[in-house]
């Protein structure tokens, strides 16, 4: 039922998505979703949680790096291939008004959101790493879900995604070339 809720939230919208619409799309009655989900915040709830688990995975895990460098290498990566991984999606969070106001009352979310700054800022950063920080991590979303990016594979946007957010960051450590060039434009592809 979330994989249909999120290709008709990705279609249509949350608000151009009703629960008998997501019965329609799986043959199911719309008791039977009423049953999994009294109301659209429920489904929104379930598409949400996995992300926001997996985030959380991600920024536990560069938390616990001894090294700063790891510690943003780590969450890079693991936001990058979070990204990656639901494309398709991401335009919805991004600009859906019913997810966005779902993910600004979460206080985990608002928390991870200040960890991640943390780990791509440093500890009391001066007020202008922080904005590269936030430039950093709101960029990544945001190229990660524009449709003028659609058409690279997955390895050449990660590829792409990296390298520019560590030359955003000014991480010096020379990253791997990308086995193929990244085209400039859809036409260029």
């Amino acid at each position: 039922m979330v994989e249909a809720a999120v290709g008709l939230f990705v279609r249509h919208g949350v608000n151009g998505t009703s629960l008998q619409m997501l019965a329609d799309e799986i043959g199911v009655t719309k008791a039977a979703v009423y049953y999994h989900f009294q109301n659209k915040e429920d489904l929104i709830e379930a598409v949400v949680t996995p992300q926001l688990r997996r985030l959380a995975t991600v920024v536990e895990a560069a938390e616990k790096q001894r090294r700063r460098a790891d510690q943003v290498d780590t969450v890079l990566l693991g936001i990058i291939d979070l990204l990656i991984d639901n494309r398709d999606l991401l335009f919805a969070f991004q600009f859906d008004p019913a997810i966005r106001r779902h993910m600004e009352t979460r206080p985990d979310m608002l928390d991870l959101a200040q960890r991640v700054g943390m780990l791509l800022s440093g500890p009391d950063p001066h007020l202008h790493t922080l904005m590269i920080g936030l430039v950093t991590s709101h960029g990544l979303v945001s190229a990660a879900a524009s449709p003028f990016l659609a058409h690279l594979d997955d390895a050449e946007l990660r590829h792409g995604l990296y390298a520019i957010a560590r030359r955003i960051l000014r991480i010096k450590t020379p990253v791997p070339a990308a086995q193929h060039r990244i085209p400039a434009s859809p036409a260029e592809s």
